[in-house]
């Protein structure tokens, strides 16, 4: 009789390497909270990316609109680098979530 589970020393609980902060998605919605908490940043984001805010609620599950959001600000160095200075993640983290989007 096999033993359940729990009390099966044999067997082994695998863990994602990655904290869930480096996941794509998680950071993507991460850096749109940081962008929407400014006014102005967040004015910009509407105005170049054409969406508007009940489009941008429809899409927080979008790559599409997602990764609208990291390309916004891939676009504009100082945005980047202070957006990953406040999730705690390297701007690299969020320019390669973008392609983790589409993946």
């Amino acid at each position: 009789m096999a033993l359940p589970y729990a009390f099966n020393p044999r067997l082994t609980i695998l863990r994602r390497s990655q904290s869930p902060a480096h996941d794509a998605v998680t950071l993507a919605l991460g850096a749109l909270g940081w962008v929407l908490a400014d006014g102005p940043r967040s004015d910009r984001l509407l105005a170049l990316t054409g969406l508007t805010p009940d489009a941008l609620r429809a899409g927080l599950g979008d790559p599409a609109t997602l990764g609208a959001v990291l390309d916004f600000l891939c676009a504009h160095e100082p945005d980047l680098v202070a957006a990953a200075d406040a999730l705690g993640v390297e701007p690299a983290d969020l320019a390669g979530a973008r392609e983790g989007l589409t993946a």
